[in-house]
C-alpha cells in the first residue's frame, strides 16, 4: 500500500515563519501560453499523477493552501485520482482509508464545505496556530479566533468526524498563561487530532530576519520546556495519545498518512517540491512552479533523485521511527547496524533518555528534549 501526497503551492499571503515552497495566488493567476500558470499547474499535477500506478492507502493534499482551490480544480484532481488509481480492474482497489485536505479556517465557507461534501475527503487538517488574535496578526494569518470555531462547526455539519488542527507555541513574549489558554481552547474544540510545534526561525523567512535584526527575541530553553510539558500533560488528561514527538490523537485517530513517513511505507509525491519514496530511491520534484510545469508539459523528468544505500536507509530509520511512540525495531538490521545502534544507544538507555520494549527502542519523555542530539549520535556518518 502507498500514500499519495499532492502539493498545492498557492497562498493568498505568506506567513512570516513559513519555509515551505509556495507562490502567491496573484502570481499564479497570470496568463502564460493562453492559460493561467495556476491552470497549467493543475494540469501538470494531473499529468504527473497519470504516470503512476499503485494501490493507495492514504491521500493527502497539502501546501501551500489546498483550500484555495476552486470546485473545478478540486474536481479535476479527484477525477484524475479516480482514473489513475481507483479504476484498475486487475486489482479492484478500494477507496483509500484516509483522504486529507489541508485547510485554512478563513477558507472554510458554506460554499467550500458544499464542495467538500461531494468529494471523498474524510479528514481535515486545519492551520489554527493560535487562538490569540493579536498573535495571528503578527504571523500574518488571515483568520480570527472566531473563524476557527465557525470552521469546525461547518465541517461537522457535513459529517467530517476526523479533524486535526495545528498549534504553535513559543512566540516572542508569549507567556505560559497565554499558552495554557490556547491549549484549553484547542481541547474545547473536541477535535480528533492535534499537531503542536514550537515556532521555528527558518533562514530566509521574514521571522528569521526579524530575529537577526533584534526586532524580536526568542523564548528561552526553560520556557520552551515548560510549555511542552504543559502541552503533553493537558492533552493526556483530555484523552489524547502522544504517538509522535509533535502529534497527539484520540484513540483510533492517528494520522495514517503521516505515519507512513515514520514507518518506512512507500509514498508518491506529486507537484512542485513534492517528495517520493519507494524503499530503493528518493525523488524530489523541482521547487519551482514554472520549472516543474515546463518539464511535465514537455515530458521531461521534473525531479532529482538519490539511490538509497544501506547507510542512508539506516539513518532514515533513526530520524523517522525514533520520533514515534513505538520507536525503532532493529530486527531487520544487519549485525553491523545493530551493533552500531546498541553501542551508541547504551548511554541513553542507562540514563533513562531511551527505553526498550522487546526489540523496539524508543525515546522516553525525559529524552524528548534532547531527541535531536540522540538521533545525531545514533546515525552513521
Amino acid at each position: 500500500m502507498t500514500g499519495l501526497y499532492i502539493h498545492i503551492p498557492f497562498c493568498e499571503s505568506r506567513c512570516i515563519y513559513c519555509g515551505f515552497y509556495s507562490s502567491l495566488t496573484q502570481n499564479v493567476n497570470k496568463i502564460e501560453h493562453g492559460k493561467t500558470i495556476r491552470q497549467r499547474y493543475i494540469n501538470a499535477v494531473c499529468k504527473e499523477m497519470s504516470k503512476h500506478k499503485a494501490i493507495l492507502n492514504t491521500i493527502y493534499l497539502g501546501g501551500g493552501t489546498p483550500s484555495q482551490l476552486s470546485p473545478e480544480e478540486l474536481n479535476q484532481i479527484f477525477n484524475q485520482i479516480n482514473k489513475t488509481f481507483l479504476q484498475q480492474p486487475e486489482v479492484r482497489p478500494s477507496l483509500p482509508k484516509e483522504i486529507t485536505i489541508e485547510c485554512n479556517p478563513e477558507d472554510v465557507t458554506p460554499n467550500f464545505v458544499q464542495t467538500l461534501s461531494t468529494l471523498p475527503v474524510n479528514r481535515i487538517s486545519m492551520g489554527v496556530q493560535t487562538f490569540n488574535d493579536e498573535r495571528l496578526k503578527f504571523i500574518h494569518r488571515r483568520h480570527s479566533s472566531n473563524k476557527i470555531l465557525e470552521a469546525v462547526r461547518l465541517l461537522r455539519n457535513i459529517g467530517i468526524n476526523n479533524i486535526s488542527i495545528d498549534l504553535m507555541f513559543g512566540f516572542p513574549k508569549q507567556t505560559q498563561e497565554e499558552w495554557i489558554d490556547d491549549i484549553k481552547k484547542a481541547i474545547s474544540l473536541n477535535v480528533e487530532h492535534i499537531s503542536a510545534y514550537s515556532l521555528m526561525y527558518e533562514e530566509g523567512t521574514p521571522l528569521y530576519a526579524m530575529l537577526k535584526h533584534h526586532k524580536i527575541t526568542q523564548i528561552g530553553e526553560e520556557q520552551y520546556r515548560n510549555m511542552y510539558e504543559e502541552l503533553i500533560d493537558r492533552l493526556e488528561i483530555a484523552g489524547y495519545e502522544q504517538y509522535e514527538i509533535s502529534n497527539f490523537a484520540k484513540h483510533g485517530f492517528r494520522s495514517l498518512h503521516n505515519s507512513s513517513y515514520w514507518h518506512n511505507v512507500p509514498y508518491i509525491g506529486v507537484g512542485a517540491a513534492a517528495h517520493s519514496y519507494n524503499l530503493r530511491c528518493r525523488r524530489w520534484n523541482y521547487a519551482d512552479i514554472n520549472k516543474y510545469v515546463n518539464a511535465i508539459e514537455h515530458d521531461y523528468h521534473a525531479y532529482e533523485e538519490e539511490i538509497i544505500d544501506d547507510n542512508t536507509h539506516y539513518n532514515d530509520s533513526i530520524v523517522t521511527a525514533l520520533r514515534t511512540k513505538e520507536g525503532l525495531n532493529i530486527d531487520g538490521f544487519d549485525e553491523k547496524y545493530k551493533t552500531y545502534f546498541l553501542t551508541n544507544a547504551a548511554p541513553y538507555i542507562e540514563n533513562g533518555n531511551m527505553g526498550k520494549h522487546d526489540n523496539n527502542y524508543f525515546i522516553t519523555r525525559k529524552g524528548l528534549y534532547i531527541s535531536d542530539a540522540i538521533m545525531t549520535d545514533l546515525i552513521m556518518i
